[in-house]
């Protein structure tokens, strides 16, 4: 199996392959655009099922994955909700959830996005490694508990610490996402945050009369840093990380709908993958 550096030599040259502290055992990946067989305008390594391309294509892409891994992919059925699926060796694709976290070895927590956030979690020891999927609605939540909050929660049962034992031996990543130029969301995202969190106010910038400029990877960052968790890496919110600005690289629900036209069958899906060997 590779190292996470020998990752680099399996895998597409255009993937990331998250620079941040990784215990031994434990991969990631998150795959861009390239290296697929879909054609346009879900080129070429589109993994979503469920934006209109060719089944025998998105079945390869995901086989591609699969074997650039050494591992198997789990696929989610990604609703923008907060259900957190723990993963044996043999859990089916397409369940419904928007997060997944295990213990076992060779199956890797997936998560599809085209502007949502991905948050992939591990234990200091590699024991226990999870994967979120991060829009705004999953990380407002209700209540003050959102997707985040609810990965946490069960990747710390798993973890078999208080949380914040856990906290402490904990690291997180954050990929590419929508970025703080491009969000443009209504007063009622805001205050989704900041009826629940007043600091979160940080986080939105006024665009126009009742709208703003959101920033996904900081709100991302302030809840975690409010679970405990001060090892975050990834996502820093600028230029490089925004998957509207960067076209050729990264897959764009929000860019593509204005250029298709309005709906969902208008651009592919990347994945972020954490996995134990």
């Amino acid at each position: 199996m590779p190292g996470q550096r020998g990752l680099r030599e399996t895998v597409h040259p255009d993937w990331l392959i998250p620079d941040w502290p990784a215990p031994a055992g434990v991969r990631t990946l998150f795959t861009t655009r390239a290296g697929g067989v879909s054609m346009v305008p879900h080129d070429s390594l589109n993994l979503g099922d469920h934006v209109g391309d060719e089944p025998a294509s998105v079945a390869a892409n995901r086989a591609m994955l699969g074997q650039a891994l050494g591992a198997t992919p789990v696929f989610l059925q990604q609703v923008h909700g907060t259900k957190v699926l723990t993963l044996e060796a043999d859990s089916p694709h397409g369940q419904q959830a928007d997060a997944a976290v295990t213990s076992q070895r060779g199956v890797a927590c997936t998560i599809m996005v085209a502007d949502c956030l991905p948050v992939l979690l591990s234990t200091l020891d590699g024991s226990v490694v999870a994967a979120a999927h991060a829009g705004w609605r999953g990380l407002a939540g209700s209540q003050g508990s959102g997707i985040l909050e609810k990965t946490y929660a069960s990747f710390t049962a798993l973890a078999h610490m208080g949380p914040a034992q856990t906290a402490i031996n904990t690291i997180a990543w954050l990929g590419p996402c929508i970025g703080p130029t491009a969000f443009e969301v209504g007063a009622e995202v805001r205050h989704a945050f900041t009826d629940a969190s007043p600091q979160t106010g940080a986080c939105f910038t006024a665009a126009a009369p009742g709208k703003y400029l959101a920033d996904l990877a900081r709100l991302a960052r302030l809840q975690l840093q409010a679970l405990g968790i001060t090892r975050i890496y990834g996502n820093n919110s600028s230029a490089p990380w925004c998957t509207v600005g960067n076209a050729s690289r990264f897959f764009s629900h929000r860019r593509d709908a204005g250029i298709h036209g309005n709906g969902h069958h208008t651009t592919g899906r990347m994945a972020a993958c954490i996995w134990r060997e």
